[in-house]
């Protein structure tokens, strides 16, 4: 029996508390806390992948050593993390893994990375070899995430890397505020740490808070709210938009959310669009006026088109990994130059092809049917506000080399939430009987 089987129904590691708004569940959960362990090296990788946004801005702009320090930084760091992901994973207290194969979403991710890694035979990419660097953090990601469920349990494993991007979130949303704000009133520096990696961030740290909350995992309103500020300042259309679809889903969807609840949120979210309403009116004058060709939706239709055109000339394989980056033309009057193709399902087809779009629908669709056989409202709907979140911020945005929704979230959660399937199968093929004492789960 795992460690994890000891604790269910009984305040172990999968007790499901009632939940509250998006903010104030962030906070306190009715219901005792679980007694997850915590991790130190996942919460260094959950660091990690919140925090290397910032290592290029760093070496380029504070320290004036050029761009590939940065991604060289990023790159060691990632190996790093491995080889101690690899060391802990092979230890005398390591969990069995062979189960974490037969995870479907796994096997789509597994699926995803090997597809990237053999489009390097037919890429159109500037630098090949450049391009193998981010390929390989990918493959890293997930590795490294893999590694850590093998470990340690998967409640350790998965809440020390929450808390850990959550702390390296908000350490960047501080420097956020700190920077000069760009031209447009918008946070962050368009070239190497623009908004819209911030709203992202932001919003990820903020769901996850919310998760932790509903595990009954500490208080985390202090941090969702200085999230969601900063979220709402960072004026990212797409991830805004995204964020109120993925929140408005939860209202929906929640029957265990009491109403006052509910109304506490709306309240709140009209409470801070009021606030900021002077600097809505400014950015939209600016917006109207002079935004460049990556913010309009005339100028997101022109990258569209493009993307379209060169995807269809290659549709079975795509144009392979990193493909767009110097191939494409310059667009606009402000030859902006652009990175991925605004739109996940694009992208997709863009680089991958046919064979892209079916490994896009394969590692979403796998995740939400597993997502869909949790039980209770309040988990479940938090988990697959997730997948909306970064479904409706796919229709605009998109990932150059991951997916919206990150390959090593998306693992983490698949592994999360295939053990907790696991615990609640095997608590109902042993009915307790009345007699017996409270199980409290071991690490």
């Amino acid at each position: 029996m795992d460690h994890e089987e000891a604790g269910v129904k009984h305040g172990g590691v999968y007790a499901l508390a009632g939940p509250t708004s998006i903010f104030a569940s962030a906070g306190s959960v009715s219901g005792a806390k679980d007694n997850v362990a915590f991790s130190a090296l996942a919460t260094c990788a959950g660091l990690y992948f919140s925090c290397r946004a910032i290592f290029v801005l760093v070496s380029d702009r504070w320290l004036g050593i050029g761009t590939s320090a940065g991604v060289f930084a990023s790159l060691g760091l990632s190996m790093a993390l491995l080889l101690a992901s690899l060391l802990c994973a092979f230890g005398r207290n390591a969990h069995p893994s062979g189960w974490m194969a037969r995870v479907r979403p796994i096997q789509w991710v597994v699926f995803y990375l090997a597809f990237a890694g053999c489009s390097f035979l037919w890429t159109e990419s500037v630098s090949p070899l450049g391009s193998a660097g981010y390929w390989i953090g990918l493959v890293a990601d997930a590795g490294i995430v893999i590694l850590l469920f093998r470990g340690y349990d998967s409640a350790c494993a998965a809440h020390s890397l929450m808390k850990g991007f959550i702390l390296g979130t908000c350490l960047l949303a501080a420097i956020a505020w700190i920077m000069p704000a760009e031209t447009d009133l918008r946070l962050g520096d368009i070239e190497y740490f623009n908004t819209n990696q911030i709203g992202n961030l932001c919003a990820l740290a903020v769901l996850m808070c919310t998760l932790l909350a509903c595990r009954g995992d500490g208080p985390w309103r202090i941090p969702a709210w200085f999230l969601g500020i900063t979220l709402f300042r960072s004026l990212s259309k797409s991830t805004l938009i995204a964020f109120i679809a993925c929140q408005g889903y939860r209202i929906i969807r929640d029957h265990s959310m009491s109403r006052r609840k509910k109304v506490s949120l709306v309240v709140g979210s009209i409470a801070a669009t009021i606030c900021f309403w002077g600097l809505l009116d400014a950015y939209y004058g600016v917006y109207s006026s002079a935004g460049n060709q990556a913010e309009t939706l005339t100028g997101r239709t022109a990258i569209w088109a493009w993307a379209l055109d060169a995807g269809l000339s290659h549709p079975w394989l795509g144009n392979g990994f990193d493909a767009m980056w110097k191939v494409a033309p310059p667009f606009g009057g402000e030859l902006f130059e652009a990175r991925h193709a605004e739109n996940e399902l694009l992208q997709q087809f863009f680089a991958y092809g046919v064979c892209g779009i079916v490994l896009l629908v394969g590692v979403y669709g796998s995740l939400y049917r597993r997502l869909r056989q949790l039980p209770g409202d309040s988990e479940r709907c938090i988990l697959t506000g997730f997948l909306v979140f970064a479904i409706v911020r796919g229709l605009a945005e998109a990932e150059p080399f991951d997916l919206v929704l990150p390959l090593w979230l998306i693992t983490a959660i698949a592994l999360l939430v295939d053990k907790k399937l696991q615990v609640e199968r095997h608590s109902s093929a042993i009915p307790a009987r009345a007699n017996d004492p409270p199980v409290m789960s071991a690490h």
